[in-house]
Order: structure tokens, then sequence, then C-alpha cells
């Protein structure tokens, strides 16, 4: 077990699976009092089985609910005393190409990923100010730069970049940092339905996938979970309203 975290509270929301998972174990690991909320009560279960032997608070709730989301931080803070670190990593896909792609296609992904983490960030925020301390870490995508079949996930995910510098320029003089990892191609449940949504196997996808990859390997979800850690470092106070792109090669 390491000490980086120790004494922090971390709040990962969509953590139960995947990316989310590896970044709440990371940061249990690492010594933080960890928070998870996230829609999926069986794979929340899970979780906290898993991670049983360290200090954990998880919660079923909507991110998209601005009632849930505040009245589960606000158990976080009457728990832990605290609210140091919050990584905003719930999301679905909703994919399809423009012309099939229906109106609850779209609002559903802009609702998780954009208004949940507006949320989540807004009632951060305020027991980040009154202690002067914070991070906060959007998880991005590469396809925010353009990706075929997603044009809610990716407009979506270049929406949380601009959240992320806005956050950045306003709470920065508060002494909270907002930045955001953007990752590229990662063996995850949610890739796994990306190969079921185009037909083929996930073997394939990811056959496919390392063509455009220079480190030669597909990412897994510790490789994201060790961006996040570096911007919820103390010591990186100086990095503020920056985008990581976590995806083996300089060409997202």
């Amino acid at each position: 077990m390491g000490e980086r975290f120790r004494g922090k509270v971390a709040l990962v929301t969509g953590g139960s699976r995947g990316i989310g998972k590896a970044i709440a174990k990371l940061f249990a690991l690492e010594g933080a009092r960890v928070a998870i909320l996230d829609v999926n009560e069986k794979a929340l279960l899970e979780v906290s089985e898993e991670l049983s032997e360290y200090e954990l608070y998880t919660k079923v709730a909507n991110v998209v609910e601005s009632q849930e989301v505040e009245e589960a931080i606000n158990e976080v803070f009457e728990t832990f005393g605290s609210v140091d670190i919050v990584v905003n990593n719930a999301g679905v896909i909703r994919d399809n190409l423009l012309f099939k792609m229906t109106d609850t296609d779209w609002q559903t992904v802009m609702d998780v990923h954009l208004k949940g983490s507006f949320n989540v960030a807004k009632a951060a925020q305020g027991y980040m100010v009154k202690n002067g301390y914070g991070r906060i870490i959007n998880i991005s995508s590469t396809s925010a730069l353009g990706n075929r079949g997603q044009a809610n996930y990716a407009t979506a995910k270049a929406g949380l970049q601009g959240l992320t510098k806005t956050l950045a320029i306003e709470l920065g003089p508060l002494g909270i940092t907002t930045n955001a990892v953007a990752p590229g191609f990662i063996e995850t449940e949610m890739t796994r339905e990306t190969a079921k949504r185009i037909g083929i196997t996930f073997e394939q996808l990811v056959e496919a996938s390392l063509q455009g990859i220079p480190v030669g390997r597909s990412g897994q979800p510790e490789d994201i979970a060790n961006a996040v850690a570096f911007f919820a470092d103390e010591r990186s106070s100086f990095v503020n309203g920056q985008i990581l792109y976590v995806a083996g090669g300089p060409k997202a």
C-alpha cells in the first residue's frame, strides 16, 4: 500500500467497472478513502467486496439527477469529513451514424457526460472551496477529436474539455485544479460493446486498433488510473486546465 493520497478523500463516479474501478482501486491502494457513485447496484456490491479491506463508501446514484448527487456528496462529507478529489468518469455510449441516431440516443449521452459532470463538480466544489483545496479530473476521450458513429459521444467529450478549462479558470484561484484525461483505445466493457455494435469480435477490434497505436499495445484501465493520479497528486498544483491524451502515441 502506498501513501500518496493518505488523508485524502476521493470520489469517483461510474467507479464500479472498467476505468472507474481501476481509478478507485488505485486511490484506495495509495491510502485515500474512496467514495464510488454508480447506477449499477450489482457492480457496486462486487467492487465493495473486492475493496473491502479499504475505507470505502458506495452509493447508487444517478449523476444526471442533481438532488441525488448533492445528497450523495453530502453523505461522503459526513462520512469522511472532506471531499478532496473528484473524478467525473460516469459515461454511456449510444453509438450510431447520424441519420440513424435518435433524439434519445443524443440526449442520454449529453445528460450523463455533460450534465452529470456539471452536477458533480458543482456539488463538490462547495466543500473544496471551504477547504481551500481540491482536484477535479474529468474523463474525456480521443473521440472528442471526432469519431465515426459517435456524433453524440464525441460532442459530449469535447464539451467536457471546455468545461475542464473553464473550471480551471474559475476555481484555480481558490486552490482547486481541474484537468482532464482523454483515453484512446482502452480494453473495457464499453469497447466490448463497440465491437458488438459493429459486428466483429472484441479480439478483431483490438487487432484493428493496434495498427494505429505506436507503442504496439492497447490500453488498460490502469493506464488511465495512473494519469488521473498524476493530476490528483498534491504536488501537481501548477498543472491546471490541461487535457492529457493517453493513447499510446502522439496522435489521438
